[in-house]
């Protein structure tokens, strides 16, 4: 059975992503675009305009070619919107890279995208020099100044006065997801997947002209990138810049400057329904709390709400969803539930092992088809066919049921994904790296259920006969080779890694234990 949206369809222009995005930004001229939180700097809709043109005839002109590749590595701060979208607008596509990774993790992902140029601020100017070796990138450029590297603003030239010429099937972004399963992954998304969603969110969400976002949620993840920059500038919204999360500073901001709706992860409700803190600031300009990137339970956004007044609602997406495909539009709030199907979208629930449509109110697999879903992952067609299938459906590897009203509830999953403070943490990279270890024989990794966290990755290490090591061992060697969002809360030592008749571990079994 295929469940249609509730909402009206919306109208999705075939034009650039960025001629999408920044449609309005000329005629809103003076306003404030963007807002570095810390310092107060502000870039415009009309400096954004500017700096966006300038930097795109700037890559135009040093003969940057169509669908060439640019790794941005950047916390939130304005300048990042003026990359992406002169990028974009040189026809060029973004490869959007977690400023915590490793060396090594930023490397695999510089070759897998094949990028030419990175760009980045003085402070990861070390490691990014360290991750471009042996790869295609000859030239890397920072946010700002530093003795070391050429700034950005030598990119920047005369403005290029028409977006390059590109097709709605032409790629924009690279981000990179594990997926359903396994390592990190390049998402291709083009432009016509950025502009749909885009369009989906800002319609559904009502996201207006008068809206003031707080941005801490990361740019180069693509809930930050869609729901809260690019939908936020195409609404002509004034978007708030948090390059990391401070609990006072988020409330302070929320403060000053009256923001209207909060788009946050799970661990940030958190604090919003439980921290003392909360109680000093006055929160009374909000009109919704949009959690996203994780579970968030019921009796948790009814908590929130209750304590600033103000609906607390979640949606559901992934990276390959360019990202959101179910949503909670305003006064159309169920607790525990994570919104409706988004406009021009299709949602299946699906038996996992016969492959039947399921009805109302049984629980199946979780599958969606629109014009949000990914053309497929980079280098990769099997992770691609064994996620999309003929018909076009993305199968989620969530398992849930829409109920009567078409309210969609995640019960469980099918795939194997930790969620840590709403990024995604693969088993199977972590497992892969703990073999490496001298002394582990076997290892399994599961996500530990924790209220502030959403999980936490632990181990489950067989040591090798006759060689000794301690937790404390294990989890360091991790944590020198992965981000700080990957590496291992617990480790526990067992004899043996539960395992079915085919070999697949059986991480219920382990869950049950921690």
């Amino acid at each position: 059975m295929i469940f249609t949206s509730p909402l009206p369809d919306v109208d999705l222009p075939d034009v650039p992503m960025t001629t999408y995005v920044l449609a309005r930004a000329e005629e809103l001229g003076d306003k404030p675009a963007l807002i570095d939180g810390p310092t107060g700097r502000v870039l415009t809709y009309a400096g954004l305009a500017a700096a966006t043109r300038s930097l795109a005839g700037g890559l135009v002109a040093r003969g940057f070619g169509k669908g060439e590749t640019v790794a941005l590595m950047s916390p939130n701060i304005p300048e990042f919107a003026v990359i992406f979208h002169g990028i974009a607008m040189a026809g060029g596509i973004v490869t959007t890279v977690n400023p915590t990774y490793t060396a090594n993790e930023v490397h695999h992902q510089l070759v897998d995208a094949g990028a030419t140029m990175l760009i980045t601020i003085p402070l990861f100017l070390e490691t990014a020099r360290t991750a471009a070796e042996g790869t295609g990138v000859t030239e890397i450029f920072v946010i700002g100044e530093s003795d070391d590297a050429p700034s950005l603003t030598a990119l920047m030239g005369a403005p290029l006065a028409e977006h390059v010429a590109v097709a709605k099937d032409d790629l924009v972004v690279l981000p990179y997801s594990s997926g359903t399963t396994g390592i990190s992954k390049g998402v291709m998304l083009n432009h016509g997947n950025l502009i749909a969603n885009v369009a989906q969110v800002g319609t559904a969400g009502d996201i207006r002209e008068d809206e003031k976002f707080i941005a801490v949620l990361p740019f180069f993840h693509i809930y930050g990138m869609q729901v809260l920059m690019n939908t936020g500038l195409r609404a002509g919204a004034t978007i708030i810049t948090m390059p990391r999360f401070d609990l006072e500073q988020f409330l302070q901001l929320h403060q000053t400057h009256g923001i209207t709706r909060s788009f946050v992860a799970p661990p940030i409700v958190v604090a919003l329904a439980k921290h003392p803190m909360v109680a000093n600031y006055d929160l009374s300009a909000l009109r919704q709390v949009f959690s996203g990137a994780a579970p968030l339970s019921a009796e948790l956004a009814l908590e929130a709400g209750a304590r600033i007044d103000c609906e607390v609602v979640q949606g559901y997406g992934m990276t390959e969803l360019s990202p959101v495909s179910h949503l909670t539009p305003p006064g159309m709030f169920k607790a525990g539930s994570v919104g409706v199907t988004a406009p021009n979208t299709e949602t299946r629930i699906v038996d996992p092992i016969t492959g039947k449509d399921l009805d109302v109110n049984e629980d199946g697999e979780l599958c969606v088809r629109g014009p949000q879903v990914m053309a497929g992952y980079l280098n990769n067609q099997a992770a691609t066919e064994s996620t999309i299938d003929p018909d076009g459906w993305l199968h989620t590897g969530d398992i849930a049921h829409i109920d009567d009203d078409g309210h969609v509830w995640i019960v469980d999953r099918l795939k194997e994904l930790i969620k840590y403070k709403g990024f995604q943490v693969a088993p199977a990279e972590l497992e892969a790296l703990l073999l490496t270890h001298p002394a582990v024989a076997d290892a399994a990794v599961v996500g530990k259920l924790d209220e502030e966290a959403g999980e936490l990755p632990i181990a489950f290490v067989v040591l090798r006969p006759n060689v000794d090591a301690t937790e404390e061992d294990i989890a360091s060697f991790v944590a020198g080779q992965v981000a700080t969002y990957k590496q291992l809360r617990e480790v526990h030592f067992i004899d043996a890694v539960p395992k079915s008749a085919s070999g697949k571990i059986l991480r219920r079994m382990l869950r049950d234990q921690s």
